[in-house]
């Protein structure tokens, strides 16, 4: 007994000795003319040497903020010394869609994830500055906007995935306060077909991207993902996609978190 007390004493020092640095830094936009809140997670093995690591961003979901996932899922940050890399954890403000707004000036987000913060990220923190070393994902609103931004700058993002995303939002013409953000839909939401994920497939080439898909069998969502894998597999496009049991909610998306680190660990290490 005393010798397995003992032994649980130094599992817990040691493990208390391995903690990844949490920071909430203020990233500018010159595109809106403004600053967001945004948490970087560093991995312990940061402050020692001179190694550069991969960068994985996660997305938020609609009326969230940068401090959702840290929040909610406190052990998130504990991946960022799982698989040796940083976390950023961007703001999408309330209802972005992480889009560059054709109605408000004032929501460029497309501008502000793709660009802006990873040129921020990388000038002040020792990263791998590529495609290749470079992840993007996230939950509902955040995972239709880590596709929809992979898609539309692969040369930024070489690995994307999507957690109950809302990767197609012309089903939901009355929710969320889109018209604000997109204008009328028109019929059939011809008019917000731009601004899905799934008219971006269009964009892509086999091999390109990597991605995984993944969604709950009860979430709300779970009908416009089968539609993407379905037109990912026409269009000949290799994806990960998977339907686990779940809904809508943290429980599914703390769950999720873990096969996604895992599969972006694997493509920067492959």
């Amino acid at each position: 007994m005393k010798n397995t007390l003992l032994l649980l004493l130094l599992c817990c020092s040691l493990q208390s000795l391995r903690a990844a640095t949490v920071d909430t830094i203020s990233i500018p936009s010159a595109a809106m003319h403004r600053s967001y809140k945004c948490v970087v997670v560093t991995p312990d093995s940061y402050k020692k040497g001179k190694q550069r690591y991969p960068v994985v961003y996660l997305l938020h979901g609609y009326s969230g903020n940068y401090a959702s996932w840290i929040t909610k899922m406190p052990a998130a940050k504990d991946l960022a010394d799982t698989y040796q890399c940083v976390m950023v954890f961007p703001d999408g403000a309330f209802g972005s869609w992480y889009l560059d707004s054709p109605m408000d000036s004032s929501m460029r987000f497309e501008t502000y994830v793709s660009k802006e913060i990873p040129a921020y990220i990388d000038q002040r923190y020792k990263t791998l500055p590529d495609s290749k070393h470079r992840a993007i994902t996230g939950f509902s609103m955040g995972g239709h906007g880590a596709l929809y931004l992979a898609m539309r700058h692969p040369d930024v993002f070489g690995v994307a995935g999507s957690m109950s995303g809302g990767v197609d939002i012309r089903p939901f013409p009355k929710s969320w306060e889109l018209v604000k953000l997109l204008g009328e839909p028109g019929k059939d939401g011809v008019n917000w077909t731009p601004y899905t994920v799934m008219d971006q497939v269009d964009r892509l080439k086999p091999g390109v991207l990597s991605m995984i898909i993944d969604c709950g069998v009860k979430d709300f969502f779970i009908d416009v993902n089968r539609a993407l894998n379905k037109k990912l597999l026409e269009k000949g496009i290799d994806h990960d996609y998977t339907e686990r049991p779940g809904q809508h909610d943290w429980p599914y998306w703390s769950n999720s978190t873990y096969y996604h680190m895992l599969y972006f660990h694997r493509f920067f290490n492959k």
